[in-house]
């Protein structure tokens, strides 16, 4: 598969059924995540891997919409960045979540990004719901959060014929 077909393939999937991502196919969406370029190469990236049920209904809570699909997820990572590395952060961790939503894609794994950065839950910071749940420190940003799991609902492939080429300009 090229790297077209793949970006062509991936989906964001918000169902997901009873078959768990094998160690493997996590350890090479983590390894994409890790090779996602960062600012000056600071890497001020982590990435929580949240397995354990109660958490992730938790984290399906953490903002008023759009975040109920993590309850249903094998597995989800939170991408969090330490601000005290680089200003860069919501970028950095950006490029990541991408990374890793593409290799899902690649090993036919369905994925959605749940945008956190800019959300609320009943007027409270979003990323202040999570920060709590996950107990990480308030120098940590989080841009989002990658939901994972096996899916018989993963949407067909977009085609070329899908491109909006109006939306590329030439300045000459």
């Amino acid at each position: 598969m090229t790297l077209i077909d793949t970006m062509l393939k991936r989906r964001s999937t918000r169902k997901f059924n009873n078959e768990k991502i094998t160690k493997e196919e996590l350890e090479k969406i983590l390894q994409a995540a890790l090779l996602a370029p960062t600012s000056m190469n600071r890497k001020p990236c982590n990435f929580l891997v949240v397995e354990r049920r109660e958490t992730l209904d938790d984290l399906s809570k953490c903002k008023n919409h759009g975040a109920d699909l993590i309850a249903g997820a094998d597995k989800a990572i939170v991408v969090i960045a330490d601000t005290m590395i680089a200003d860069t952060w919501c970028e950095d961790s950006s490029i990541a979540l991408t990374y890793m939503h593409l290799m899902a894609a690649e090993l036919n794994i369905g994925s959605c990004w749940v945008q956190v950065h800019l959300r609320d839950k009943d007027g409270i910071d979003a990323e202040e719901v999570v920060r709590d749940i996950v107990k990480i420190d308030e120098h940590y940003r989080i841009v989002g959060i990658l939901a994972l799991g096996h899916s018989d609902d993963i949407p067909n492939p977009h085609t070329l014929d899908d491109i909006d080429k109006n939306k590329i300009h030439f300045l000459v």
